[in-house]
């Protein structure tokens, strides 16, 4: 098998596993009990707020543990957004996650907020010009992702909290996808809120992070017995806390240099792909004019300034995407057809449709997503899997 779905989730790391495994057994106390077993809890607990905040340049009581990025972004749109008292207007992009649509949907169904969707390029890229025309005196929240799950475009998150600063407007990423990629600290980055999730960094699934900085107000959205400072109620995953703080320290560790060879890899990956099949439109940065207007015109490799850089997207024009992914499931490859959270869903990618593709198009959307352990050899091997996978789809449909 070879995994390139890493942008839907990674396997759990060994070295994270095994700091997990006394919080699973033996240490097993609530953080809130009052004796040796809750206390001793509690301070694992605290040692992994510490160190989440280290690996982001926030203080510890900036982090929430939350139960993944979907609830990370749920708390932090509707929770800043309700805690705001200057107005109901929110600003968010075309091509967020559903996590962040949704809900910014639900504060304008139920409590009556507008809403301002800024428009992004025919790369996915978000025109500063336009989130400066978007912000208003009213608004409450500003609320756009860092890089995108499925086209894997990186938006210029400090130029655009650079903007909200100067209106005064709170500001919130869902750093999902960039985490262990790009850089995370929330000084360069200049964000007031930022998401993070743990099983797209090798810990499990069901465990995440809200890093809220300590002068913005947040409405909880789950109410009980006032865990996480009152802002997040619950009784704390207490090995899931110590998995994630582990997993970032050790994605921080190697970042840098893990990122640079995956780039390398992917530039030459999605060359390969192009050439092989000329017909394939490599979607996000760099994707051609043409496919926007005309038929399908051949790509070139990355711009990886714009690109996650384990990220390579294209759509099959005149196949199917679901029809592609048993092809290559037959042949051992694991990949997507975009964001897993819409796996199911039969209308086209509203993030490829932001981007100007034809919807019949994205429909043909494959994704592929490196890990920090994919092999150039590896890449090869399902380069030369996808043609033959794209002329056994194509012979097919005629």
């Amino acid at each position: 098998m070879i995994f390139l779905d890493s942008a839907a989730t990674t396997p759990v790391r060994r070295e994270v596993l095994e700091v997990m495994w006394p919080l699973l057994t033996g240490d097993f106390g609530n953080p809130s009990s009052h004796h040796e077993l809750g206390e001793s809890a509690k301070r694992s607990l605290d040692a992994a707020r510490k160190s989440v905040a280290a690996s982001v340049g926030c203080r510890a009581s900036d982090v929430i543990f939350t139960s993944g990025g979907t609830e990370s972004d749920n708390l932090a749109i509707k929770g800043l957004a309700l805690a705001e008292p200057r107005g109901r207007h929110i600003v968010t992009s075309a091509i967020e996650h559903e996590a962040v649509l949704e809900s910014v949907d639900f504060l304008r169904r139920v409590h009556g907020f507008e809403v301002t969707v800024v428009p992004v390029d025919h790369r996915g890229l978000i025109d500063l010009e336009d989130v400066r025309a978007a912000l208003r005196a009213d608004t409450t929240l500003c609320t756009i992702m860092y890089a995108n799950n499925e086209v894997g475009v990186v938006q210029p998150i400090a130029a655009i909290a650079e903007l909200c600063r100067e209106h005064s407007v709170p500001m919130h990423t869902d750093a999902v996808q960039a985490a262990g990629w790009l850089p995370l600290g929330l000084a360069e980055l200049g964000v007031d809120a930022l998401s993070l999730s743990g099983h797209k960094l090798g810990a499990p699934k069901g465990i995440g992070v809200l890093i809220v900085r300590g002068r913005r107000a947040l409405e909880p959205v789950i109410h009980g017995g006032g865990q996480e400072r009152g802002k997040r109620s619950g009784t704390e995953n207490v090995a899931g806390a110590v998995g994630i703080a582990h997993a970032l320290a050790l994605a921080e560790s190697d970042r840098v240099a893990r990122a640079q060879s995956a780039a390398s890899l992917r530039d030459a990956f999605a060359a390969d792909v192009l050439s092989r099949v000329p017909e394939a439109v490599l979607t996000g940065p760099a994707v051609p004019e043409a496919v926007l207007t005309g038929p399908a015109a051949p790509s070139t490799v990355p711009q990886s300034a714009h690109r996650l850089p384990n990220n390579a997207s294209f759509c099959f024009p005149g196949t199917s995407g679901e029809s592609l992914l048993l092809e290559l499931g037959r042949a051992g490859i694991i990949c997507s057809a975009g964001s897993a959270c819409a796996v199911g869903s039969d209308e086209a990618s509203h993030v490829l449709v932001a981007l100007g593709i034809d919807p019949a198009i994205a429909q043909t959307a494959v994704r592929f997503s490196l890990s920090g352990d994919t092999t150039a050899e590896q890449l090869a091997t399902v380069a030369a899997q996808i043609e033959t996978a794209y002329r056994a789809v194509r012979s097919l449909s005629g």
